[in-house]
């Protein structure tokens, strides 16, 4: 092989290679973007009316104290951070751990003004709390530690 067809063919393999891992890249890129749920609080939600109903999230505060009611295999209870609440929809059981006045964080979307949620968790105290929750929670001074 003469060295000019040497030469053109490493740069065609060089191009392909880039090609190749640019694509991988945005592959990469989309399919993470499925598995990302941001974190939000009750007065984050109220403040974005274009919230779209496809978007997955996570909604985190204190489960606000006679809000929960229980029918069959759906409960619904409300999510405040001490300035707003949300109303939660969840079918399923809820961890032991789920009470009134506890903190809580749901993954799921916004429907029609009410959060349908796939996943609870809760949280007994604050060393258990995502930082987020409690940044929020003591903005609102609703954070009291017990330490």
């Amino acid at each position: 092989m003469p060295a000019g067809t040497r030469k053109r063919r490493r740069i065609q393999l060089i191009c392909a290679a880039v090609v190749l891992l640019a694509l991988a890249t945005v592959m990469i890129g989309y399919a993470a973007r499925e598995g990302i749920a941001y974190f939000r609080s009750p007065s984050e939600v109220v403040g974005l009316p274009d919230l779209g109903e496809r978007e997955v999230f996570r909604l985190g505060g204190l489960v606000e104290s006679g809000s929960l009611v229980k029918e069959g295999r759906v409960v619904r209870f409300r999510v405040t951070d001490g300035s707003h609440s949300l109303p939660v929809a969840y079918t399923g059981i809820l961890p032991d751990l789920f009470r009134e006045g506890q903190g809580v964080v749901a993954t799921g979307r916004l429907v029609s003004g009410e959060f349908i949620a796939t996943e609870i968790l809760a949280k007994h105290d604050e060393n258990y709390m995502p930082k987020e929750v409690i940044e929020i929670l003591k903005e609102e001074g609703l954070f009291k530690p017990t330490n």
